[in-house]
């Protein structure tokens, strides 16, 4: 036998008397491993058949709406004393799948997240399975590594020769992690001897910023009063003329700027703050523009009993302490194996092929009757109005939009109940209601497009 090799033989435990503690038998497991295992075999061809194959089906409904009452009456929500068998569970899973949204369904537009992306999809399957939790080597070895590399590849991406990060669970956590390694940069004390001596801190970003901005600041005890909004243009990109208005304003009444964050891509318009311009106030001012690597610094605790420095190997594996969770979850993991499918090419050619459909929907809502663009986009972002019949004729006036206002969400209910689409709808800045589309799944075609006009013609040419 090799050194360092294990006997299978001691690995096969032996029989024993039982062992009862308390009237509970200790032998052997509790669990029914070949129920357990038919259980997920069955459970995973009901995904297979229902999400992978149905869900993406054009064919199929993008929702089965049901208001919440009725839906809870649809659904067996009641946990009892006794367990259920295993056939009921998998009727539970397929009442789940029928009344939840198929995000990946090639007409689901109404948010971020849109689309089925195969090899996520399985290294999600592998995760949920392994159960790791990203923290130190020694428990989650393969998806540091993975982990790392991603990073390191998109280091090289943005152009710098060195970096650091970690993968987050979104863009909110994100902007919340920026705003408190600024203020550590700025106020490194306050890690330690919390805000009672630090001066009134102010941080500046975009009109058009994610609300995330405001949650971080009251999170961290910054305070919304203390988020200075800076105008912008009319495509919604950040004016840097007025950022530095208000860098020397706030200066002037005592206050000490610490942060500008910046936006590229902003979540209705789609604009791109000029990145150049705020970097050269930023540099003026000595104020942070969301980037640098401190993370350890602001966030270790060093947990003796997870971060121990006496281990046998490389403990700057252990990156659990630049976070300020403990147990997170390998998120690279997915966008690693879709890197790895398609390659940079590919990447790139999903990216290329959401931009030419963006595109091909802007010049088909200039061709169409009664479709109105917000503005011409910068991005994937398109946002217009729809016209129905009696609002053509009216001039544009204070009645005008505010029976235009009623329009996207009439049309909204009637394709939710109708099942046929999903797209979102929204106000923004004195503009009345108006539809935003963004192209994010690889599954949407140009067919999808033209559905997407013409569905929103059928519902609402009665209006």
């Amino acid at each position: 036998m090799l050194p360092g090799a294990v006997d299978q033989q001691e690995m096969i435990p032996s029989k024993k008397n039982a062992v009862l503690v308390d009237g509970v038998v200790l032998n052997g497991p509790t669990t029914d491993a070949k129920a357990g295992e038919k259980f997920v075999e069955e459970a995973c061809r009901l995904i297979m058949e229902e999400v992978v194959l149905k869900a993406t089906d054009v064919n199929e409904k993008v929702c089965e709406w049901r208001p919440p009452e009725q839906l809870k009456q649809l659904l067996d929500l009641e946990m009892r004393d006794s367990g259920e068998p295993p056939h009921r569970l998998l009727e539970l899973c397929r009442d789940v799948i029928r009344y939840s949204v198929k995000t990946n369904h090639p007409r689901f537009f109404n948010q971020l997240y849109a689309g089925l992306d195969y090899y996520s999809l399985v290294a999600r399957f592998m995760t949920e399975a392994l159960n790791p939790s990203v923290y130190t080597y020694e428990v989650s070895p393969v998806f540091l590594l993975v982990e790392e590399a991603v990073l390191k590849k998109m280091i090289e991406f943005i152009g710098w020769k060195e970096g650091d990060g970690i993968f987050n669970p979104g863009g909110s956590v994100s902007n919340m992690y920026a705003m408190n390694l600024a203020r550590y940069k700025y106020c490194p004390d306050i890690k330690e001897k919390g805000l009672s001596g630090s001066p009134r801190l102010i941080l500046f970003t975009s009109a058009e910023c994610h609300y995330s901005m405001k949650k971080a600041a009251s999170f961290l005890g910054i305070g919304t009063e203390n988020v200075c909004f800076v105008e912008t243009d009319g495509r919604g990109k950040m004016i840097p003329e007025e950022l530095e208005k208000q860098v020397w304003q706030a200066r002037k009444e005592g206050a000490a700027p610490f942060l500008v964050c910046a936006t590229s891509g902003t979540t209705v318009l789609g604009a791109f703050d000029p990145l150049d311009e705020i970097a050269d106030i930023c540099e003026r001012h000595n104020l942070w523009l969301h980037v640098d690597d401190l993370l350890k610094k602001c966030y270790c605790a060093k947990a003796s009993y997870l971060f121990q420095q006496d281990k046998f190997y490389d403990v700057s594996y252990d990156t659990g302490d630049k976070s300020i969770q403990c147990s997170r979850r390998p998120d690279a993991f997915k966008f690693w194996m879709t890197w790895k499918a398609l390659g940079t090419s590919g990447l790139e050619e999903r990216v290329n092929r959401a931009l030419a459909l963006s595109r091909y929907l802007v010049d088909e809502i200039k061709k169409r009757e009664g479709f109105k663009l917000l503005l011409e986009p910068e991005y994937a972002n398109i946002c217009f109005w729809y016209i129905p019949p009696s609002l053509r004729e009216m001039e544009e006036g204070p009645e005008f939009w505010a029976k235009l206002n009623l329009v996207a969400p009439a049309i909204k209910e009637r394709m939710m109940k109708k099942g046929s689409l999903m797209l979102g709808y929204q106000p923004h800045r004195g503009k009345v209601n108006f539809f935003r589309q963004v192209v994010i799944s690889p599954q949407v075609s140009r067919e999808d497009m033209d559905f997407l006009l013409d569905e929103i013609d059928l519902l609402g040419k009665d209006m």
